[in-house]
């Protein structure tokens, strides 16, 4: 009960840094592992028929299990049961991620209005906005093959290294 709510917020806050990835520069290198990591704390609160949950999951960093990208972290919070009885957690999970929308903006083509006068055939024309989006996923054979060019950011090695440089430039 409590992990689907874990899972849409860390997903949440990966699709967040991959959207902010593809507009930010290229961050200096991430920290080694034997220096503190920076954390973003993500309140986590729900319940269900076991009881109701209040606490914080914080976002040590991002690497790559089974060849996905996965969000490793510290949950700590406490469990309020339906007859009062309030327990403790803390423990370190990994969460896979999940990159929202599978769409990516091929072509944006904004014309003014354009006058023509070839040899005395004039020919006018109003505002043209030609926008092509790619839609990726299972039976999108162009769309996939479009976005995967557009993008990039497939690796999901590359993929975990770029949203820790983003983690330690937001909170470094």
């Amino acid at each position: 009960m409590f992990r689907r709510l874990r899972l849409s917020r860390v997903a949440a806050v990966a699709a967040l840094f991959a959207v902010l990835s593809v507009s930010a520069a290229p961050l200096a290198a991430a920290a080694p592992a034997a220096q503190q990591q920076p954390q973003l704390s993500i309140p986590i609160v729900g319940s269900g028929p076991a009881g109701a949950f209040s606490g914080v999951f914080q976002l040590q960093r991002f690497a790559v299990q089974d060849g996905a990208v996965v969000a490793v972290g510290m949950l700590t919070g406490t469990v309020t049961t339906a007859t009062g009885v309030v327990g403790s957690v803390a423990r370190a999970i990994t969460l896979p991620v999940a990159i929202g929308d599978a769409t990516c903006e091929i072509l944006h083509l904004d014309l003014g209005p354009l006058h023509l006068n070839l040899l005395g055939l004039e020919i006018d024309l109003s505002r043209i906005v030609l926008d092509i989006t790619a839609q990726a996923g299972a039976g999108n054979l162009l769309g996939n093959l479009l976005c995967a060019v557009a993008g990039l950011l497939d690796n999901p090695g590359g993929l975990a290294r770029l949203l820790n440089q983003i983690l330690g430039g937001l909170l470094g």
